[in-house]
């Protein structure tokens, strides 16, 4: 019974984070939708997302995945990387600390 438990719990963590990458990821693309203007919302945009990733996935993973996303955000025209959706599939599918 508390088997069943802790997967139900993992795996509405698993759904929860995937969501939010997404809705982070269509975030930070938006930027595309206002013509030069969005490349200096990126600007403030950068620090928020490689906070915000980095406080999603612990550890290396977090740490690394918040400053490429920083990086990304902050150079122009990178934007279409998902950032956050990649994060989470490396964490669920190739980390080994999840296995």
């Amino acid at each position: 019974m508390t088997e069943q438990v802790q997967i139900k719990v993992a795996s509405d963590k698993k759904q929860k984070q995937l969501v939010l990458s997404i809705l982070f990821d269509v975030i930070g693309m938006t930027t595309y939708a206002l013509p030069f203007i969005g490349e200096f919302a990126d600007i403030a945009w950068a620090p928020i997302s490689g906070f915000i990733l980095a406080r999603m996935y612990k550890g290396t993973v977090g740490t690394v995945g918040g400053i490429i996303s920083f990086l990304e955000e902050l150079f122009p025209f990178t934007d279409i990387l998902p950032t956050f959706t990649l994060t989470w599939i490396y964490t669920y599918y190739f980390s080994k600390e999840n296995k």
